[in-house]
């Protein structure tokens, strides 16, 4: 039985992958921000703002097998509307908060039993996408994290990220809001069809356990083929 501490745990990717870890029989400790759910056996469920200066994180134990952050952000707009401070608070919110907290908990998970860290970044990233700019400048510097951490905590701990296309979440909810727009964000991946919850939390479960234990600063694309695959 494995420690896991989500952040962002109350909603879409976050909220399938504790319920996963802890169907699996782990302990799950997640966060959330505005949803409140009841605990559920070994997954409890605590407040977080990770905005907020100062975080309370007595509730986890002195032993973590893996950290997943899991807030973000999709606001799509034209460039020329973006204020700097838009991307400075974009940034804090995707890039500042992944590394306060790994930074919070990085003696816990070296307590624990082949540990890791997992960021989530988009697919944006890779492609050039209209309207993207704000969300691929701050994953793509998550994903420069994700490599300059492995490499530093290395080889306690290992640190990946999934890097997902569209997929049907409450972030993503005026994208996917009718059948139309789903069938037509479908129709744009070589897969045919956008992204569920369970695809990215069953790969996310994956890197977070002991069959992934050689695999460490690695940006995943999980994205029905959409970045690697033109029809």
């Amino acid at each position: 039985m494995a420690d896991y501490f989500i952040i962002g745990g109350s909603s879409g990717i976050g909220l399938e992958l504790s319920r996963h870890l802890a169907g699996e029989g782990h302990r799950v400790y997640a966060t959330g921000n505005t949803h409140t759910l009841s605990d559920s056996g070994s997954l409890t469920y605590h407040q977080l703002n990770v905005m907020d200066d100062h975080w309370e994180l007595g509730f986890l134990p002195e032993k973590l097998d893996g950290l997943v952050y899991c807030p973000g952000s999709i606001s799509l707009r034209p460039f020329g509307r973006i204020q700097p401070t838009d991307y400075v608070a974009d940034f804090r919110l995707n890039v500042v908060g992944a590394i306060r907290s790994v930074q919070a908990v990085q003696a816990k998970l070296r307590n624990g039993q082949n540990p890791s860290v997992l960021f989530f970044s988009t697919v944006a990233v890779q492609l050039g996408l209209p309207f993207h700019s704000m969300v691929a400048a701050s994953k793509g510097a998550l994903e420069g994290l994700t490599r300059s951490l492995a490499a530093e905590l290395a080889p306690v701990i290992r640190v990946n990220c999934i890097a997902p296309s569209l997929t049907d979440t409450p972030l993503a909810a005026s994208l996917v809001n009718t059948e139309e727009k789903k069938e037509a964000n479908a129709q744009r991946h070589p897969l045919k069809r956008i992204g569920d919850v369970s695809d990215i939390a069953n790969y996310a479960g994956f890197l977070l356990s002991d069959k992934a234990s050689w695999v460490t600063g690695q940006v995943v694309s999980v994205d029905g083929g959409m970045s690697r695959i033109k029809l």
